[in-house]
């Protein structure tokens, strides 16, 4: 298991299509890192974020659709 840590400090985030203006939950990836989905809480942006492979985050958001 690999353990080493991601630079995120130049991450830019998006914010889900789905998102509106209420306030309501929502998660933000990173785009433009190779092989992760960096992925955090838009209500914490502070807070960790989580890293997900490529293949990983391609079968979560399809079965999510």
């Amino acid at each position: 298991m690999r353990s080493e840590r991601l630079d995120l400090t130049a991450a830019m985030w998006r914010k889900s299509s789905y998102s509106n203006s209420d306030g309501g939950d929502c998660v933000e990836v990173a785009d433009g890192f190779v092989g992760v989905v960096p992925v955090r809480d838009s209500k914490r942006p502070e807070s960790v974020a989580l890293v997900f492979g490529v293949s990983a985050w391609a079968v979560f958001v399809r079965d999510v659709r």
